[in-house]
């Protein structure tokens, strides 16, 4: 069966399913090679809820860059004291932090976008591939209404960088429903969303939006607005992937 005809099936069989019932069938489908990666935003927390109250074969982990908010790692803490699950952690490879810290120094990053890609590449993208290798569905926070680019972005769809099928369960979501989720549910969520923080990535490069601005304007604001991506999503056309 090609990769196409795998992807359309599974389409098939979650269409008009809630996030929490295609989670279910996820997670028996793919049990033992199914993953979700939070960093403890409004999005993942509703996942993590959906995830752990159900008490789904899905193993949770998140990139820990070490330029996180004291805020984020609070939300860490009171998410394990909520659900009393493991969230695996993942950090850059010493080595090659080291190196770059050591050439370009701590705040690189704001120097140049190659230096941010390369900050990221080493912080959150190769510690990725280690959380996703051997593994078969990837379950991801993303939502429609975050980016322009992230509303051409299909619910299920094939990660061609990193070999694996990717699930946006709450894609359709708005600010508005994950919200109300949230609160219905008493879901633990990081306080800076309080202060106008919507997308929360490392403290240096997260600042809150203003009135008016987009979704990723926080992030990485020093840069062109139309390049708001660390490398972690690349969306690829499955049509023009090879068959397995």
């Amino acid at each position: 069966m090609s990769l196409q005809q795998q992807i359309t099936e599974l389409e098939s069989e979650l269409q008009g399913k809630s996030p929490a019932a295609a989670l279910q069938i996820l997670s028996e489908r793919f049990k033992g090679s199914i993953v979700f990666s939070t960093s403890f935003g409004l999005e993942d927390q509703a996942i993590s809820r959906l995830i752990f109250s159900q008490q789904l074969p899905i193993d949770v982990f998140t990139l820990d860059t070490g330029r996180m908010f004291t805020e984020t790692y609070s939300t860490w803490r009171s998410t394990l004291e909520t659900y009393n699950q493991p969230i695996h952690a993942y950090y850059p490879n010493a080595e090659a932090l080291q190196r770059y810290v050591t050439e370009k120094g701590p705040n690189a990053f704001y120097e140049s976008t190659d230096n941010r890609k390369q900050c990221c590449g080493i912080r959150k993208v190769e510690p990725l591939k280690r959380a996703l290798k051997g593994r078969q569905v990837w379950i991801t926070g993303l939502r429609a209404e975050q980016s322009p680019d992230r509303q051409q972005t299909a619910q299920l769809e094939w990660d061609e960088s990193n070999q694996i099928i990717k699930f946006h369960p709450i894609l359709h979501w708005t600010w508005e429903e994950l919200n109300q989720f949230i609160r219905e549910n008493h879901v633990p969520y990081n306080s800076l969303h309080d202060k106008g923080f919507v997308s929360i990535g490392c403290a240096p490069c997260t600042r809150a939006i203003r009135p008016g601005e987009d979704f990723r304007a926080g992030r990485w604001w020093w840069e062109d607005k139309s390049n708001k991506e660390c490398g972690l999503h690349v969306h690829t056309d499955v049509s023009q992937s090879s068959n397995s």
